[in-house]
């Protein structure tokens, strides 16, 4: 619950108060995760941009730590506000390169599918076009001495062991 607040108020100190020029990629706070004492805040960030601009915007987040405590103990109306910890947020960037993967596999998947649906359908028209073909050919051979016919193999009864 603290947690969240802090979240909520630290989000809006940073959009309303802080004017550093390093913070051209927007940071967003994904998570605050307290120490059981509640002393140490770890805030997690996640900001848009180049790892360079990213690791500009973490430093400027970590100078102006100091002013956003002072301000979180204002608003907060607590006795002391917590130490912040300002990282960046590797889970999120995890979360996306597994998404990335299973999009990537699902891909591969219809691919293969549709490769598959397109080899069974030449078959089939394959084998369509030989049982078509046969009976045209014998057409045009007219001393044929037997027309050309097809039998299906008949289904044998099987033996089951006898217990």
């Amino acid at each position: 619950m603290l947690g969240s607040t802090i979240q909520r108020e630290l989000m809006e100190i940073i959009m309303r108060d802080l004017s550093d020029p390093r913070l051209s990629g927007f940071p967003s706070i994904t998570r605050v995760k307290l120490s059981p004492d509640l002393s140490i805040a770890d805030v997690y960030v996640t900001i848009m941009g180049t790892p360079g601009h990213q690791e500009a915007a973490l430093n400027a987040l970590k100078h102006s730590a100091g002013m956003m405590r002072t301000k979180l103990t204002k608003v907060l109306s607590i006795r002391q506000a917590p130490f912040l910890k300002f990282h960046i947020d590797e889970g999120l960037k995890k979360e996306l390169s597994v998404l990335d993967a299973i999009r990537k596999a699902n891909e591969e998947d219809e691919a293969r599918r549709a490769a598959q649906a397109a080899a069974a359908a030449a078959a089939e028209a394959g084998a369509d076009g030989e049982a078509a073909a046969e009976p045209s050919s014998s057409a045009f051979e007219p001393h044929s001495p037997q027309p050309t016919t097809r039998q299906i193999p008949q289904e044998q009864p099987s033996e089951r062991p006898t217990e």
